[in-house]
């Protein structure tokens, strides 16, 4: 398993997610994708766009104005 870090941080809603999307295109089955954002859309967006698709969060924390979400990618 590999992880693979996206730094979003100062990028506005729908980037953070377009680079998680781009990461899980690149990522293999079981890696994990660590996405940093900053912008508060982040919040909703990245937890929906998961809850459509076979991958998996496994972590979402808000961290001193920090998003942060841990993703699986799935099959």
């Amino acid at each position: 398993m590999t992880q693979i870090s996206v730094d979003a941080k100062g990028l506005r809603c729908p980037l953070p997610l377009l680079k998680l999307k781009q990461a899980l295109t690149r990522a293999e089955i079981g890696d994990e994708v660590l996405v940093v954002a900053t912008d508060a859309g982040s919040w909703r967006d990245i937890p929906a766009f998961v809850e459509l698709t076979r991958h998996e969060m496994t972590e979402k924390l808000e961290v001193d104005g920090e998003y942060r979400f841990t993703v699986v990618k799935g099959e």
